[in-house]
């Protein structure tokens, strides 16, 4: 959300909304139960409910003022596949289409492309090639008690492994929930997309020879990664990747000026929190 969205938002009623509190959007009730439902989609600490509903009601608003001057626009737009098995919903499409007919921009010109580029050509390379070993711990995340035992052995593991790099492959032979036990923990050559994306993070911040400072979950449980051997993506030619940055910079003004418009309408709606007692 742009700086301008965010101030509006602050400076709405609803920004004082309570846990359990609706709220009226230009005359329109968004229901206490809408909010509750929404408030999955915005995880916070715990302690901080009203965190949680407060974001809950502030995105429900916007949402509600889109769908709003979508229909005053007299806007039409059919549902369309944007997955397997999954079909917008008629305002999802209403929001769609809004955002179409009132969000343009033009395309970058070739100095911006350009200027883009030169900032870090070393930016635009061809995907890296991993060779990786890995002791596995597993357990299912959501199971604390398997999730503490599988912490309090990969944390041993850990200073095992990095007292004595050396002992790695026959500690993954030895104590490894992972089939890749056998080959002393190695998963051979990754690149990136081939694995969970906690565990390519990591792999991303390893360089050839480390060992993960500390063990790294993962939906499969928590993992002792050592980075084998690293071969760094070249670096393309502005020619080769021009056209993706030229998409990039397109969609990145896009969300901008959608973000700005979201903006006008919330600066100008009426929100207000509903009581109790109404």
């Amino acid at each position: 959300m742009t700086s301008n969205a965010q101030e509006a938002l602050e400076s709405a009623p609803v920004q004082q909304t309570t846990v359990g509190a609706a709220i009226r959007v230009n005359g329109e009730i968004v229901p206490r139960s809408a909010i509750a439902a929404e408030t999955q989609h915005h995880p916070v600490p715990k302690g901080l409910a009203a965190l949680a509903w407060r974001r809950a009601a502030e995105a429900l608003a916007l949402r509600t003022l889109l769908l709003q001057e979508a229909r005053r626009r007299g806007v039409i737009c059919e549902p369309q596949e944007v997955g397997p098995g999954r079909r917008e919903s008629e305002e999802e499409a209403l929001i769609r289409g809004l955002l179409e007919e009132a969000v343009a921009v033009e395309p970058p010109s070739p100095d911006q492309v350009r200027s883009e580029w030169a900032r870090g050509p070393e930016r635009f390379r061809t995907a890296p090639l991993w060779e990786v070993s890995h002791i596995l711990c597993a357990c299912a995340p959501d199971d604390t008690t398997a999730a503490d035992r599988a912490l309090s052995r990969a944390v041993l593991l850990n200073q095992a492994v990095h007292a004595d790099p050396n002992a790695f492959p026959r500690l993954a032979r030895q104590e490894s929930d992972c089939g890749s036990k056998t080959r002393g923990g190695s998963l051979g050559q990754l690149r990136p997309g081939d694995t969970l994306p906690a565990f390519e993070a990591a792999l991303r911040n390893l360089k050839e020879g480390e060992i993960t400072a500390d063990p790294i979950l993962s939906p499969q449980g928590y993992h002792i990664i050592r980075m084998d051997a690293l071969a760094e993506g070249r670096v393309l030619p502005f020619e080769a990747v021009s056209p993706k940055i030229s998409e990039a910079l397109e969609k990145a003004a896009w969300a901008s000026a959608a973000k700005a418009f979201g903006a006008q309408l919330l600066a100008s709606a009426e929100i207000s929190a509903v009581t109790s007692q109404e």
